[in-house]
């Protein structure tokens, strides 16, 4: 197999936190590059990066850049007080310790045995932790198939439609998936009102349980 042509260009829009942008070329129109064609062990690119890739055709016929360098040579990423950040042909992990993400998992623990105890001492009608089951498993396939669309260029799920899912109860199944897929996780505008909404969705669920407004999740 002849060996694919390497195209030059410039990197002209980035989204940093969700890890995509446009680069502009010589002759033709921009084309779309994600953050899993860079080469592992690199740092993040930044607008104005000059680049070489290769074009390679989409699914849904379009074109993206693929196998992207950039044109000054590698560079690779340092890593900082122990905590590493690599990319892989799919997707950029985070290695190491990251405290927002225990403390989001903690979260969800707490919640759960939080469950656990009210169902035993205020008996908990079974819907309700059935409903944040449910949620919460609908809330995690949706975020997974989003992260997939991410990769790969295509339709993404509106932010209000996550933010409206966490809000009914699949919150904690959020939570696991952010953390899993590396999702949703640095864009600070999404995670106030992503968290916003659990606030208020955790003291929805206190007020009917522990108050004599209990009496309604059993009608």
């Amino acid at each position: 197999m002849a060996p694919r042509t390497r195209v030059e260009g410039r990197l002209s829009t980035w989204d940093d936190a969700r890890g995509f942008g446009f680069i502009s070329r010589a002759s033709g129109r921009d084309i779309f590059v994600h953050i899993s064609a860079f080469p592992a062990e690199e740092q993040r690119p930044a607008i104005g990066d000059a680049l070489t890739f290769v074009v390679e055709p989409t699914p849904d016929g379009r074109s993206r850049a693929a196998f992207v360098h950039f044109a000054g040579g590698p560079r690779p990423l340092a890593a900082h007080h122990g905590v590493a950040e690599h990319t892989g042909p799919r997707e950029r992990l985070r290695l190491g310790i990251d405290f927002a993400g225990v403390m989001a998992i903690l979260t969800v623990v707490a919640f759960v045995v939080l469950v656990f105890v009210v169902s035993v001492v205020f008996g908990l009608p079974p819907w309700v932790p059935s409903l944040y089951l449910a949620a919460s498993a609908g809330c995690f396939i949706i975020y997974a198939v989003d992260k997939a669309s991410a990769v790969r260029g295509r339709w993404r799920v509106r932010e209000s439609t996550l933010i409206l899912l966490g809000l009914v109860g699949g919150w904690p199944g959020a939570v696991i998936a952010q953390q899993l897929f590396r999702h949703k996780t640095r864009k600070a505008s999404f995670r106030t009102m992503f968290w916003v909404s659990v606030v208020i969705n955790v003291v929805v669920f206190a007020i009917l349980t522990a108050s004599p407004l209990s009496h309604l999740l059993s009608t």
